[in-house]
């Protein structure tokens, strides 16, 4: 995506700034987003899920873990994401399919056309 203005209604451009990585909650993994991410990071998928993964709260499925400070795991201190090439059908939907009340007042992308989303 471009950052034009989306079906959705969302002018949206990624600054890859973090942001939106930085929030607590689920990262839902598809099996397809298991398969992967697991051949991505060289890992079986049994010890991906062992070490990564944790039940999402309604118990429908598996989310990646929270870092220690309540970020996505996969969130490395240059703001880069460790698994871009493969990141979560979820991540990549943000913010045009889902997303959540507050996201465009800490995200500096909102509005902004053109760009490096993807």
């Amino acid at each position: 995506m471009s950052g034009e203005l989306h079906e959705s209604g969302i002018v949206h451009t990624c600054q890859r700034c973090g942001a939106c990585c930085r929030w607590e909650g689920n990262v839902c993994l598809t099996d397809d987003d298991i398969t992967a991410i697991a051949a991505y990071l060289g890992m079986d998928e049994v010890t991906f899920i062992n070490e990564l993964c944790h039940l999402q709260r309604n118990r429908r499925g598996l989310s990646l873990i929270d870092a220690p400070d309540g970020a996505c795991i996969m969130l490395q201190p240059d703001n880069t994401c460790r698994i871009q090439p493969v990141k979560p059908q979820q991540c990549k939907d943000f913010p045009h399919r889902w997303n959540f009340p507050g996201w465009e007042k800490r995200c500096p992308g909102f509005g902004k056309k053109g760009g490096c989303e993807s």
